[in-house]
C-alpha cells in the first residue's frame, strides 16, 4: 500500500507533518525550524491560529486528531475529521485562496502533500483505507479533494527521506529559487535571502524583508531599591517606596532588560524572560557592564559553523581587516564632517590626525597578520582621540576629555563614553544572542576579560556613529551639568542618577533612529542595523560572503 511502512528506524524521531509543509514550500525554511528550530510567528501566522480557534467549536467535525507513527516516520495534529461516503477524510483548513487551475480550484502543493500525510497517519489509526483529503480555502470559500493515491503516496515517502536527509547536515540548504516565495515567509528576516542576491547581483533593486525596527523595547530600570515582578505575561515595575507608582509592561512589549545598579528582579520574572526569549543585561551602578542573560543556548549547528569557520586563520585576517578598516573610515568622515566648516583652517591637530587615520586606512588592507592589524587600528584609534577634544564647542573646560582612559574613567567625557560603550555592548550582545551566535568566538579581539570577543568585535563597526557623536553633539547642546550630571572623586569619575537618565535617553534615541543602509539600499532603525550586521557576518561562512562591515558613514 505505502512506501513509507517500516523504511524508518522507531529511534529516528518523527517528522512533523507541518515541518513537511515547510520543507515543499522551502527547504531553506524547513531547515530554519526544524533542525536550528527558528521560528517567527507573523501577522500570516496569527491569522491562521485565529482562523483554527474559531473553528474550534464546530460540533461536526471531530477536531484535534493527533496520531504518531513510527513506521511512518511522521507525526501531527489534524485539523478535523469527517465520516464521508463510507470512509474517514482528513480536512485541512487555510486562510488564503486556492490554486486556480484549468478545471477550476486546485490545492496548492504543499497544502497537498500535508493533508495525504494526515490521510496516511489517519488510515493507520483507524486500520481503514482514506481514498482522500480535503483542503477547504476559506478566503474563496473552496473545497479542493486530493486523492490519497500511489503518486501522492510516494511523494511524503520522498519528502520524510529528504526531511531525515536534511536534519543530518550542519550546511543549510541554499535560498528559494522563486523570489516570490521569499516575500511571504515569516523567517525571511531571519534567511535574508534579498542580501544573499545581493552577492550576486550587486546592482539588484532590494526588495525589503528586514524589518526596519526591532520588536519592542529596551525596558531599562535604574532607580536603586527598584523590584521588577511577574503578573501572569507582564511585568510588574515596583519602586522604593514614596518615589513612585507601580508600573506595568506587557511582556511582548519589551525586547530586553536593562538593570543599572542595586535593582532586584524575582526568579518568576527571569523565567519569564526566558521562556519569551527577552534579554536581561546587568550594569553596575557606576556603568561597568556585568553580564547578561541568554534565553538558549542557540542552535548547534550554528555553533558548529561558526567554529569551524573562525579556525580558519585567513577568513578572521580578512574579517579583521575589513572591520578596521571600517571604523578608520567612520573615524575619519566623522572628524572632516564635524569640522567641514573650518575647511582652510581646520586645527593642526585635527589635520595631523585625519593625515594619521587615513595613513592607517592605507595600510589596513595590507597587514598581513592580526597582531600587524592591531597596530594601525591603535594608531588610527590614538589619533582620533586626540581630535575629540577640538569638536567641542562648549565654554565649560570640566567636560572636555584629557585623553582616552576607561578603568576608571578620570574625567567626564571618558565616563559618558564608557557609559555608553556598556549600553552599545549589551545591545550588540543582544543581537548576537538573536542571530544565535556564540559570543565568545570573536576573530579580532582576544579573551583577554570577561567581555566576549565576538561582541567587542562588531562593536568596532558602531562605537562612532551610536555613541561618539550623539555624545558630542548633546555636549555642544549643552546638555550636561557638570556638577549635577556627574559624581567626581580623585581616582575616577561616574554619573549620577540624572546623568545616567539622561546618557540612557539619548542612547535610546540614537537607536530608533533610522538611516538608508548604503549596501542594502533600504532604511532601517541603527537598533535593526545592528542587528543586520551580525546576521550579516554569519552569512561570511554560510555560502553568501561579502557583505559584513561594508556599511560607513556618509
Amino acid at each position: 500500500m505505502s512506501k513509507l511502512h517500516s523504511q524508518f528506524p522507531s529511534d529516528e524521531p518523527a517528522v512533523r507533518v507541518m515541518a513537511l509543509h515547510a520543507l515543499a514550500y522551502c527547504e531553506r525554511l524547513f531547515y530554519l525550524e526544524e533542525v536550528e528550530e527558528v521560528r517567527v510567528a507573523d501577522d500570516r501566522v496569527f491569522a491562521g491560529r485565529t482562523l483554527h480557534e474559531q473553528l474550534a467549536d464546530d460540533a461536526v467535525e471531530r477536531r484535534t486528531f493527533e496520531v504518531e507513527s513510527d513506521a511512518l516516520g511522521i507525526r501531527g495534529k489534524v485539523d478535523a475529521v469527517r465520516h464521508r461516503e463510507g470512509g474517514w477524510v482528513p480536512i485541512e483548513h487555510k486562510r488564503g485562496r486556492s490554486r486556480k487551475g484549468d478545471g477550476g480550484a486546485e490545492a496548492w502543493e504543499t497544502d497537498a502533500l500535508q493533508v495525504s500525510a494526515y490521510g496516511l497517519l489517519v488510515e493507520e489509526a483507524t486500520g481503514a483505507i482514506v481514498s482522500e483529503g480535503r483542503v477547504r480555502y476559506h478566503a474563496d470559500r473552496a473545497t479542493v479533494r486530493v486523492p490519497l493515491d500511489a503518486e501522492a503516496r510516494d511523494a511524503v515517502a520522498a519528502a520524510v527521506q529528504r526531511a531525515r536527509q536534511l536534519r543530518d547536515k550542519t550546511e543549510r540548504p541554499p535560498i528559494a529559487e522563486n523570489e516570490r516565495l521569499c516575500t511571504r515567509c515569516s523567517l525571511a528576516p531571519v534567511c535574508l535571502p534579498e542580501e544573499e542576491r545581493i552577492v550576486a547581483e550587486p546592482e539588484r533593486a532590494t526588495v525589503r524583508l528586514f524589518p526596519p525596527h526591532p520588536d519592542g523595547r529596551v525596558l531599562h530600570v535604574a532607580t536603586p531599591g527598584t523590584r521588577i515582578g511577574r503578573s501572569h505575561r507582564t511585568f510588574t515595575i515596583t519602586p522604593p517606596e514614596g518615589e513612585g507608582e507601580k508600573q506595568k509592561v506587557p511582556a511582548n512589549d519589551v525586547a530586553a532588560i536593562v538593570l543599572h545598579g542595586h535593582v532586584q528582579m524575582t526568579t518568576q520574572a527571569l523565567h519569564l524572560c526566558a521562556t519569551q526569549a527577552i534579554g536581561v543585561h546587568w550594569l553596575t551602578h557606576g556603568g561597568r557592564y556585568v553580564g547578561a542573560l541568554a534565553p538558549t543556548a542557540g542552535p548547534v549547528q550554528r555553533r558548529i559553523r561558526q567554529y569551524e569557520a573562525l579556525t580558519d586563520s585567513q577568513l578572521c585576517l580578512d574579517l579583521a581587516r575589513r572591520l578596521a578598516l571600517a571604523r578608520a573610515e567612520s573615524q575619519v568622515r566623522y572628524l572632516l564632517r564635524a569640522t567641514r566648516g573650518n575647511r582652510g583652517s581646520r586645527p593642526a591637530d585635527v589635520e595631523a590626525a585625519v593625515k594619521e587615520v587615513r595613513r592607517a586606512c592605507k595600510a589596513i588592507p595590507q597587514a598581513e597578520s592580526i597582531d600587524a592589524l592591531r597596530g594601525h587600528e591603535g594608531s588610527a584609534g590614538r589619533a582620533y582621540f586626540s581630535a575629540l577634544p577640538f569638536l567641542i564647542k562648549n565654554d565649560e573646560p570640566a567636560l572636555l576629555p584629557q585623553s582616552r582612559n576607561r578603568r576608571p574613567p578620570k574625567d567626564r567625557f571618558n565616563a559618558l563614553l564608557s557609559f555608553g560603550y556598556s549600553l552599545l555592548y549589551g545591545q550588540v550582545l543582544q543581537a548576537i544572542l538573536a542571530v544565535d551566535l556564540e559570543p565568545a568566538f570573536g576573530f579580532f579581539h582576544t579573551p583577554r576579560s570577561a567581555a566576549h570577543p565576538l561582541v567587542l568585535d562588531l562593536m568596532e563597526l558602531f562605537r562612532v556613529v551610536m555613541w561618539d557623536m550623539p555624545v558630542i553633539a548633546s555636549i555642544n547642546r549643552k546638555q550636561w551639568d557638570a556638577d549635577a550630571d556627574f559624581r567626581v572623586t580623585r581616582d575616577l569619575v561616574w554619573l549620577s542618577e540624572a546623568g545616567r537618565r539622561k546618557a540612557i535617553e539619548l542612547f535610546e534615541s540614537r537607536r530608533e533612529e533610522c538611516w538608508r543602509h548604503p549596501v542594502t539600499n533600504y532604511s532601517l532603525s541603527y537598533a535593526r542595523t545592528i542587528e543586520l550586521e551580525a546576521r550579516l557576518l554569519e552569512k561570511e561562512w554560510t555560502g553568501a560572503p561579502g557583505l559584513f562591515a561594508r556599511a560607513r558613514l556618509r
